[in-house]
């Protein structure tokens, strides 16, 4: 069984590069711009006028910090028409935009000193100040200047994002006709010529026979996925060294938040299973043992009742029972403990006196359903394993009947239960969102909730990846068990 386990831990090798790519993937093209996500949570968003400066410095080097200005991959496949450092740009509209242009004309060199002339043009609008030229003239109000640069600035900004002939001669004339109406826009004039002439010559070129031709750009270990899997060994440690990332709720790293809600989540999974397994294994056997009496029809009514009844329905239903003044005041409404009495000097059992009160309408809402469905499966494949010829021959040699159910056709009955605990594992990364929102529990499953209400990516992705090693985690030890329970089933 040792060599097989070790066989079996070395497949993961495999199958944690593939979950890594997959979650890498799902990271990169999330929505949305990471740099400009944590910025807003540090508070440094504001006017483009206030983000000149110490804020865009800021944002250079946070996007060093996360990698962003690297290639994404260890090599890219693209054609000879395309550049290899077009992974430098930051922003990704103006990346599709440029990737476009290049694919349409192949020809790069007339692609970047156009997309380099529209940066130029922007900047020089941005020093353009309508208070300044309201000054100077007066013959226009100042409400008309400010919405004629905004107009112009909004144009250029969709020249920077779009490569549809139609809509760029649109915008072009739009900003010809204010550069003909507005002196003050004159500082504009040479580079709208030049972006007018470039893009033509875009449409004139006739070296689109470069994007036939395929080439292969080798970046190495500098890139965004080496990064985020091994770190650089300064300020990123990497996944493999359980560095998930930065939250981009609070800009805190993503490990020192989920361990302690892990904690949180996995003792009630824990409780929960070991309540479940507990109770639907004696009822299962004795619902098999009984099969087809008014006992085991009761049982199997009660079971299939509790097994209906969704979680937030009875999570609900005990809380307004017994968790209500107006009803039944037995319990506490939310949460794991009392934070004006809770000590953390306490020892561990006065921690968990205090804390029991909190947690029993949470695990009775986490059990009911598991002990529910564990039973039906139990009572299955023990129905199934009495049936056998080894039981009517264990029968007739005159042992109890007790013997018989508990000792020969238990282990062989386990098989099916175990194969639903290989679940159990991602569980415990993951909680049970509705019943920890319902319950106000500080687990996992609210961490989760609240990361899809805010877009926090790399929290999702966090739980993404590691459900996904736990769930092999799971399987194995499940494989495990089988050999344990029946002495047939070896592993070499």
């Amino acid at each position: 069984m040792f060599k097989y386990t070790i066989k079996r831990v070395l497949t993961f090798i495999p199958m944690l590069i593939a979950i890594s790519l997959l979650s890498f993937v799902i990271s990169i093209n999330a929505p949305g711009d990471p740099v400009e996500r944590l910025s807003k949570a540090a508070g440094n968003e504001g006017s483009a006028e206030q983000q000149s400066g110490a804020s865009k410095k800021i944002k250079q080097e946070l996007r060093k910090k996360l990698g962003l200005d690297l290639p994404i991959f260890y090599l890219s496949i693209s054609d000879i028409a395309t550049s290899d450092t077009l992974y430098k740009i930051q922003d990704k509209y103006h990346k599709a935009n440029l990737e476009h242009l290049t694919h349409m004309s192949g020809n790069w060199g007339l692609v970047s000193d156009y997309y380099n002339e529209l940066l130029k043009i922007q900047d020089i609008h941005r020093t353009l100040k309508p208070k300044e030229v309201f000054k100077y003239n007066n013959n226009i109000t100042l409400n008309e200047i400010n919405e004629v640069t905004n107009q112009v600035g909004f144009d250029i900004g969709s020249l920077l994002e779009t490569s549809d002939q139609e809509l760029v001669d649109l915008k072009l004339n739009t900003i010809g006709n204010s550069l003909e109406n507005y002196t003050f826009l004159s500082p504009l004039n040479d580079s709208y010529q030049k972006i007018k002439k470039l893009n033509l010559d875009i449409l004139n070129s006739s070296m689109k026979w470069k994007t036939y031709i395929p080439s292969i750009n080798w970046y190495g270990a500098n890139n965004q996925y080496h990064l985020w899997l091994f770190g650089n060994g300064k300020d990123r440690q990497g996944l493999v060294r359980g560095d998930f990332g930065i939250s981009y709720i609070d800009s805190q790293p993503i490990s020192t938040k989920i361990w302690q809600k892990i904690g949180i989540s996995f003792s009630l999974s824990l409780i929960s299973i070991f309540l479940a397994y507990l109770i639907s294994i004696p009822i299962g056997i004795y619902s098999a043992y009984k099969k087809d009496s008014a006992t085991d029809k009761g049982l199997s009514l009660i079971l299939f009742i509790l097994y209906s009844m969704p979680s937030f329905f009875v999570g609900t239903l005990l809380l307004l029972q017994f968790a209500n003044p107006d009803n039944l005041s037995w319990f506490p409404v939310s949460g794991i403990q009392d934070p004006t009495l809770f000590d953390p000097e306490w020892g561990f059992w006065t921690k968990i006196k205090h804390r029991m009160p909190y947690l029993i309408l949470p695990i009775i809402t986490y059990t009911y359903g598991s002990f529910a469905f564990l039973s039906r499966i139990m009572r299955v494949g023990m129905i199934d394993i009495v049936s056998q010829d080894y039981i009517r021959t264990a029968r007739a040699k005159g042992l109890g009947e007790g013997k018989v159910i508990l000792k020969h056709a238990l282990r062989n009955s386990l098989l099916p239960v175990i194969t639903v605990f290989a679940a159990i594992f991602p569980m415990a990364i993951g909680g049970s969102i509705i019943i920890e929102v319902i319950f106000s529990i500080p687990g996992m499953g609210v961490e989760i909730y609240n990361s899809i209400l805010n877009y926090d990516y790399p929290m999702i992705i966090t739980v993404f990846t590691l459900s996904g090693f736990l769930t092999m985690i799971g399987y194995l030890v499940a494989d495990l068990l089988y050999a344990v329970v029946d002495p047939r089933i070896s592993y070499k």
